[in-house]
């Protein structure tokens, strides 16, 4: 079952997840690990500590490998972080063939063309996901290998990624005594975890509430539209809290995750949470009302700028799916009610889905959305553990797919230059 085998590596601000999955003969995924640790090695999603990132991810993943029984060798990571950046792009080439047909090296040869654009010397580009393709003036195409034309034209969105956070991610991974075989963003990971096909056909907006970052994408016909990550997210919240009521930081976690809700209207009986004292002084008592107003105006905070990347996409009339919320910070009471109101759509909470055996009831929880995307991304993307491929040719998918996942592996050789 080696050959079957994929790791996911979720490498956040507060916590780090390893998720171990396989794929059998029916393609069913089964969960066979997971492993979870904390982690301060990070801020804002960008690695801040070699040392501590690296014992975090020893320890989830040697979790992980403990409850599946299998070795890890290679693990596929998030990345995220504010340093993040989208762009859209065009390209346009003409088909010189005998026979006018339309060849996979010919789309390769439009991609690359897209991905001449001007970009900061500390920037690299971690992903390039076609939008459409024009064949003669002829647009919405989505796969147009086999099609006959003289003039064929693409919009791709470009994700461009801060070339040191990427490579200390890397060294991190290796110095952990562990390969890595692909690097994907988080909010393009996550989506493989909690939206479906319906969803992402009719326009959905993505929103991963983490510990330092939230990530948001737009998907609109089934395609990716517009990507951001942004710096305020659960640890702000608990700052927040921290800082207000002037209580230790655990304790202000403990309130958060335990009395914590987002939508002030919501509360009915404003009942007395009682913190004990810090150094033997008397304990405190705190209003939930007060408690929740401090944790509605960080959370309105998130979700405002959430409203001003959707409408930065330019298709905030299409979003018909709504928003889904997912990530350890959509676990807060009330969130999906604000979320109502701040950005005027239905908002529910993302679960990890697609899961048929294993360990499903373990990850099926939003603070686990990124590390099953993970592994749900390569499984999808037939990348490689071990050096082994692990889904049949015949799952491969679109002859575009074929192209990227050869254009990426081309890409990431950028990382190799440690």
């Amino acid at each position: 079952m080696e050959d079957r085998i994929v790791v996911g590596l979720d490498i956040g601000t507060t916590k780090v997840c390893a998720v171990v999955a396989s794929i059998d003969e029916m393609q069913k995924i089964n969960i066979l690990g997971v492993g979870k640790a904390p982690s301060d090695g990070l801020n804002r999603g960008v690695v801040v500590n070699i040392e501590k990132t690296v014992n975090a991810i020893r320890t989830a993943i040697e979790q992980a490998q403990l409850a599946s029984g299998i070795e890890v060798k290679s693990v596929n990571v998030g990345i995220a972080g504010d340093h993040i950046r989208s762009m859209r792009s065009k390209g346009v080439i003409t088909i010189n063939n005998r026979d006018n047909e339309i060849t996979m090296k010919d789309v390769e040869r439009l991609l690359e063309d897209c991905q001449r654009i001007m970009l900061p010397t500390d920037q690299q580009i971690i992903h390039v996901i076609p939008q459409e393709f024009i064949v003669d003036g002829q647009d919405g195409i989505g796969d147009p290998v086999g099609m006959s034309g003289m003039r064929m034209e693409a919009e791709v969105h470009i994700i461009t990624g801060l070339v040191s956070a990427a490579k200390n991610m890397f060294r991190c991974v290796e110095r952990a005594g562990y390969q890595v075989a692909d690097l994907i963003l988080e909010p393009l990971a996550s989506s493989y975890a909690v939206l479906d096909h319906e969803e992402k056909e009719a326009g959905v907006v993505l929103v991963d509430v983490g510990g330092g970052t939230t990530d948001v994408a737009v998907f609109q016909d089934n395609t990716i539209r517009h990507t951001a990550v942004v710096a305020i997210a659960g640890q702000k919240v608990t700052d927040d809290i921290r800082i207000g009521l002037s209580v230790l930081e655990d304790q202000a976690e403990r309130l958060k995750r335990e009395h914590g809700l987002a939508y002030v209207d919501l509360i009915q009986d404003d009942e007395i949470i009682t913190v004990p004292g810090i150094a033997g002084r008397p304990p405190k008592e705190i209003k939930k009302s007060i408690l929740s107003k401090i944790i509605q105006a960080r959370v309105e905070e998130i979700l405002e700028i959430v409203a001003i990347e959707v409408k930065r996409s330019g298709y905030g009339s299409e979003m018909s799916a709504g928003v889904v919320l997912t990530g350890g910070g959509s676990l807060l009471d009330g969130i999906c009610p604000l979320a109502n109101d701040v950005l005027g759509m239905d908002a529910k909470v993302g679960m990890p889905r697609g899961l048929t055996g294993g360990l499903v009831n373990e990850v099926k929880n939003p603070i686990y959305a990124t590390g099953v995307g993970l592994v749900l991304h390569a499984l999808q993307h037939n990348k490689q553990s071990g050096g082994q491929v692990m889904i049949p040719n015949s799952t491969q998918g679109s002859s575009v797919e074929k192209v990227m996942n050869g254009i990426a592996a081309r890409m990431k050789s950028w990382f190799k230059e440690l």
